[in-house]
């Protein structure tokens, strides 16, 4: 089966063709930093006007680079939840009108659910059952999987997203935006020495998580020291340090609780290298294994919608003419595709 994937979440236009035989036959992926750099952030409104004009060009561009017409594929996936409602209603609107005009079934996909199945992209892809890390900019969770659609969330967390924590630091900081990454980049001029901020959540059980309290520890942190570039290197190497620690710690809980020795880690931060290599010692440490997407496929992209999107086609899912979208839609909410993971 070959499809279409369509993903405009929040502020990337990814567009993908897949190939359930061949694998990944074109990724085309516009991001839009230098858009919201001004504003710090992301602007709804104008993450949808952009949406608009490039995503209709990006699909040329991938079956260009796919080297097939629309007459060559099987079906459409886009992003359906959960996101900024204009921006999904952008990919959904045109992903659902041209499996209209093309007479194809098309399918509305869970972006998180994207981002869990992404490593399954590579060459070397993980085996269920297995425990999930969703680390991005809007989630940060311990998700246990079964098998595709049969997820029990294990715990998530209460205030900010890891790598929103990151973001918010990074502002603090004076860093521009998209600020994580620039965080993450300084923190390895650090002296993990010089600052030790708080693991939260981590002196009780339980698998939640909450990363509010570190951006106010650093606030702290910054407004009781010289803010010399030395200075602002070392703060964000104990900031990544601590978030680093929590994420590792909770994955080992979950782990111990599951039972399972494989790891699944994906969304925008299980790009930090700290991350990757912290967690790699830990499974290697319990003879499991830990299995990540590509770097560019960790953050945003069209490949992870287009492969979701046809296990979940091969597996019968059909969605009607109407458009709908869920800017707010629990993965837990999400049907076990039975028949495909006994394929799978």
């Amino acid at each position: 089966m070959r499809v279409l994937g369509i993903e405009t979440s929040c502020d990337e236009t990814g567009v993908a063709v897949y190939d359930t035989e061949k694998g990944l036959l074109a990724h085309q992926l516009y991001s839009q930093v230098k858009l919201h750099a001004d504003y710090g952030g992301v602007v709804p409104e104008l993450a949808s006007r952009d949406h608009v004009r490039k995503t209709l060009p990006l699909i040329k561009a991938a079956l260009k680079e796919a080297g097939i017409t629309h007459h060559r594929l099987d079906g459409v996936a886009y992003t359906m939840g959960p996101g900024l409602v204009g921006a999904l209603l952008v990919g959904a609107c045109i992903g659902r009108s041209l499996a209209f005009g093309w007479n194809l079934p098309a399918v509305g996909v869970h972006h998180m659910e994207g981002h869990l199945l992404a490593p399954m992209l590579e060459e070397n892809q993980p085996e269920f059952p297995f425990v999930a890390l969703l680390v991005s900019g809007g989630h940060t969770q311990l998700v246990q999987v079964k098998g595709i659609g049969d997820y029990h969330l294990l715990g998530e967390s209460v205030d900010d997203a890891a790598g929103e924590a990151f973001d918010k630091t990074a502002k603090l900081m004076g860093l521009d935006y998209p600020g994580g990454p620039r965080l993450a980049a300084l923190a390895e001029q650090g002296n993990g020495d010089r600052f030790t901020f708080p693991r939260p959540m981590t002196d009780r059980p339980g698998l939640n998580f909450s990363f509010s309290g570190l951006k106010t520890f650093a606030a702290n942190t910054l407004a009781a020291n010289e803010s010399d570039q030395q200075t602002l290197a070392d703060i964000a190497r104990a900031f990544e340090d601590a978030v680093v620690d929590t994420l590792v710690i909770k994955c080992r809980r979950a782990l111990k609780e599951t039972g399972y020795k494989r790891l699944v880690v994906a969304g925008g931060v299980s790009a930090n290298k700290h991350l990757r290599a912290k967690l790699e010692a830990l499974l290697q440490k319990q003879n499991g294994q830990v299995f990540y997407p590509r770097t560019e496929f960790c953050t945003d992209n069209g490949a992870m919608i287009a492969l979701a999107g046809a296990l979940r086609l091969q597996a019968g899912e059909r969605e009607p003419l109407a458009v709908k979208t869920y800017p707010r839609w629990p993965m837990t909410d999400l049907k076990p595709m039975v028949n495909i993971n006994d394929a799978v």
